[in-house]
């Protein structure tokens, strides 16, 4: 069995921090329109007091750096000190799909501003905190390349140009490890990205076959920043350090079109997909992101809890699971309160209700958790 020392608790809570330009133009702040931009030393403090003392949260690179080469931290360093102030460790999202509006990301300058940023704020954690820093640099490369490069669904809001974009996040997402490096050797970087399964409605060969090149494609980011894939980007190992899958209960569905749910026949076990992920890359595993809406929160948990703990058994190294988003947040498409979180919106003193049957279910897959290591200890 795999004992998990990476984090300071098995189970963080995510911030959903997303910065995009929807189709009509508008640009999201997801920080913001949750309330934890105003309320971050509360959301962390009230994250603590259900055990949780570790964390996924992000920058708003757009306000850092509205003006080219000049950085404003007031967005950020209210978020940093408060996590050092509730002792959260954190996981800095740089980019989680948002850029300063004068950058053009299909050109070299994307990268070069992004490592510049990177290297920047770098800098400023170091000066504010001495714990090992841990960062996400370019959130869901492969998702954000299918949203923004191939069906225009968010910026760049572009069609037929997914590889194009990928390489160039991938490209990114190197430059700034490089440019966080210098600054500080000890850092460690989670590569996010969903974990899907796609199966096909007939039994034809050419269906089966589609069907497992589009699963497949779910491990060309992770592929090119290791170097496994289009080398020529100027991968390597050790740029995959972390990996961070994200599931939820939508992953899963049919060539074509249609959700495979859980219960249906060919629904793939989460076990067996962390498994494959491990055997693929040998690196530690994170569950960055899952979550349900609803009544459906606690009993994905409660799967989610089972998968997990049955992959530490089998000796993968699970690091933890990512509770994301942590609070509710409103819809990106048209605003609508998404009951997604362990706690609600916040009123006017930065107090969020807690979802009681999420935080009850929380405490068992906790007390599971605590049990299986404690077993793990005993049989050292």
């Amino acid at each position: 069995m795999h004992l998990p020392s990476l984090f300071e608790s098995f189970f963080l809570g995510g911030f959903e921090c997303s910065t995009h330009r929807r189709g009509d133009g508008r640009r999201l702040d997801l920080l913001e329109g949750t309330g934890h931009a105003a309320w971050a030393r509360e959301d962390y403090a009230a994250l603590r007091v259900q055990g949780i003392r570790s964390a996924r949260d992000g920058l708003r690179w757009h306000l850092i750096e509205a003006q080219p080469g000049h950085y404003d931290w007031s967005s950020f360093l209210p978020q940093l000190r408060a996590a050092e102030q509730t002792g959260i460790q954190v996981i800095w999202d740089l980019c989680h799909y948002g850029w300063p509006d004068d950058i053009d990301i299909w050109r070299p300058e994307f990268v070069e501003r992004f490592a510049r940023f990177a290297a920047a704020t770098a800098r400023v954690v170091r000066d504010e905190s001495d714990r090992v820093p841990f960062y996400s640099p370019l959130n869901e490369m492969s998702f954000w390349a299918w949203a923004g490069g191939e069906v225009a669904y968010f910026s760049p809001l572009s069609e037929g140009r997914g590889d194009e974009l990928k390489h160039q996040l991938v490209r990114a997402s190197i430059a700034a490890i490089e440019a966080i490096r210098n600054i500080d050797p000890r850092a460690r970087f989670v590569q996010v990205d969903p974990l899907i399964h796609v199966v096909p409605r007939t039994d034809r060969p050419d269906a089966q076959a589609e069907a497992e090149r589009y699963r497949l494609a779910q491990f060309q980011a992770w592929d090119m920043l290791a170097g496994l894939q289009w080398p020529g980007l100027g991968g390597k190992p050790e740029y995959l350090d972390i990996v961070g899958v994200n599931f939820y209960p939508n992953n899963q569905w049919y060539a074509g079109g249609g959700t495979l749910w859980r219960g249906e026949p060919g629904y793939r076990p989460f076990a067996g997909m962390l498994a494959e992920v491990h055997q693929r890359y040998r690196r530690p595993l994170l569950v960055a992101e899952t979550g349900a809406e609803g009544e459906q929160r606690a009993e994905w948990l409660r799967y989610v809890g089972e998968q997990v703990r049955l992959a530490l058994q089998r000796g993968l190294p699970l690091e933890g699971i990512c509770l994301y988003p942590v609070l509710d947040y409103p819809g990106w498409t048209d605003d609508r309160h998404c009951q997604t979180g362990l706690f609600g919106y916040a009123d006017a003193r930065g107090e969020r209700p807690l979802y009681t049957p999420f935080a009850e279910e929380l405490r068992r897959q906790q007390a599971e958790i605590q049990a299986l290591a404690a077993r793990l200890v005993a049989q050292a």
